[in-house]
């Protein structure tokens, strides 16, 4: 076995792990995102930075708000989640570089004085660690139903500001019942790996 992971470990993160399209109504709690949240924060990213930006929808009222601007296909599922999770991608993330690089303070205008330059920095790397997120969560013993059938826009102007692009929308807790679609198809090592 080439991998330091037991299987276990590896089917719960990965062979095993599918995108929940439904869940059971046990909540997911502060602490669970807690750690999620320290476990997935230390995941590699470009200098460092941190844009990744978690709003947790958990009011009734605030749901709500979500729904309406979710694809018809996603509502219902949402509604229901024990936890839904807005990830976006802060725009002005360079303002924490001196924190997060101290070897390297100057980055901040060095790299990322120009907002075209931030947003598509801010985006790659978000969702890098949105990546991160959604391992973290199945780590947790959780599942995670990423979407993005949504109206961005819409979501920018109800939960976010303009420095804050939404990426997706994750509903998360304890898979409920038929939870999974069918595993689809993945391409094999020899259609996806070339060396050179």
């Amino acid at each position: 076995m080439s991998l330091v992971l037991d299987a276990a470990a590896q089917d719960l993160l990965f062979r095993e792990a599918r995108t929940a399209n439904s869940f059971s109504d046990e909540p997911v709690t502060e602490e669970q995102v807690q750690a999620i949240y320290d476990l997935v924060k230390y995941g590699p990213t470009a200098f460092n930075q941190t844009p990744l930006r978690i709003t947790l929808v958990r009011s009734h009222e605030a749901r709500e708000r979500l729904v309406k601007h979710l694809s018809e296909g996603n509502q219902a599922k949402t509604a229901a989640a024990p936890l839904v999770a807005i990830l976006s991608a802060d725009n002005e993330f360079h303002e924490e570089l001196p924190q997060l690089l101290p070897h390297f303070p100057q980055a901040k205008d060095v790299f990322f004085s120009e907002r075209p330059v931030r947003e598509q920095s801010a985006l790659l790397n978000a969702a890098l660690q949105a990546a991160y997120f959604i391992v973290g969560v199945r780590a947790a013993g959780l599942a995670a139903g990423p979407m993005t059938g949504a109206d961005f826009g819409g979501i920018q102007k109800e939960f976010l500001d303009a420095d804050h692009t939404p990426l997706m929308v994750v509903n998360i807790g304890k898979p409920g019942e038929d939870a999974w679609f069918p595993r689809s198809p993945r391409l094999e090592f020899d259609q996806v790996i070339t060396t050179v």
